[in-house]
């Protein structure tokens, strides 16, 4: 067997250190303390798209528990016990995801600013890039602007019927079946991403696909308040103005059961616990995560994470 050897380089490893240790400096100058929530816990996202992986037995577990695909409940549970501002650099995992820009275990920078709202904090994720890639410059755009400039489509009013045949026309999708959201994120990812140059963050989301963000009526078309942030058309992080409302995030929590069961997924619980810390409290603020091994590829001129993971997936 000779794939004991590690996909990266001794360079490529180097950087990785280099890369995490600039990270730390970045928020220990700013007074953002790190820290550490569970990797196992009770609860998995209730996203139909995020897939995690479950661990099964074990003497200690009385019952399955999800390796987390973010951290974000946690770290909402120590906002509104009062942390502060505070991030987390660790492993999260996701089943369904391997290829040449996912692994199902990756590197996760997450953090929350309390008193920042999504605006401030893509300057903060701006700043965190120059940090450490160097100068990059950037660019801010709302995502019904980029429909309108690539597809000539206005993604907020556009039916699904129009948004399927834009996508029959520009991609060949054929006889493809998928819902309005389901042909936004095809022409986004297939049409609009491979187009995007530098560093670019889109912002301005449709309301369907807010996640865990607030919505903004205040312009003539609600929005969500989310960002995402690409370089070179690679995806690097998403980021919401947080939803701080325990009764919304209740009836998100819903409305993706009913979606999970419409695609014939298995429902799952919400985390009573992260209600909870809604119900006590959460401060005002935007967060963030950012694929850490994305922008060692970025940093290094990598083609594929496996360039830079000591053990991808197929030699863990």
């Amino acid at each position: 067997m000779d794939d004991w050897r590690p996909a990266a380089s001794p360079a490529a490893l180097a950087r990785r250190a280099e890369l995490l240790a600039a990270v730390r400096d970045f928020f220990s100058r700013r007074g953002v303390l790190e820290v550490e929530t569970p990797l196992l816990a009770r609860h998995g996202v209730t996203d139909p798209a995020i897939e995690p992986l479950v661990v099964q037995g074990g003497a200690s577990l009385s019952a399955p528990r999800y390796l987390q695909s973010s951290p974000e409940y946690a770290m909402k549970r120590l906002l509104a016990a009062g942390s502060g501002p505070i991030y987390q650099l660790g492993k999260a995992f996701r089943d369904g995801e391997a290829g040449r820009r996912h692994n199902p275990e990756f590197t996760l920078l997450e953090w929350y600013r309390p008193g920042f709202d999504h605006h401030a904090l893509m300057g903060e994720v701006a700043e965190l890039l120059e940090h450490c890639l160097g100068p990059t410059g950037w660019r801010k755009v709302t995502y019904g602007d980029l429909f309108q400039a690539h597809l000539g489509l206005d993604p907020h009013s556009a039916d699904t019927e129009t948004l399927a045949a834009a996508a029959r026309a520009e991609l060949a999708a054929g006889d493809l079946e998928l819902d309005r959201d389901g042909w936004l994120d095809l022409l986004l990812s297939h049409r609009i991403e491979p187009a995007l140059e530098g560093v670019v963050c889109i912002h301005a989301y449709p309301v369907s696909q807010a996640a865990l963000a607030r919505i903004d009526e205040s312009g003539p078309v609600p929005v969500a308040e989310r960002f995402e942030f690409y370089v070179d058309g690679l995806e690097l992080a998403n980021g919401y103005h947080e939803l701080a409302d325990p009764a919304e995030q209740a009836r998100r929590f819903a409305a993706d059961n009913a979606r999970r069961r419409q695609l014939g997924l298995a429902e799952r619980a919400p985390d009573a616990r992260l209600l909870a810390a809604l119900e006590a409290g959460l401060p005002a603020c935007s967060g963030v995560a950012l694929g850490f091994d994305r922008l060692l590829m970025v940093a290094t001129g990598a083609g594929s994470l496996d360039e830079v993971l000591a053990f991808p997936w197929g030699q863990s």
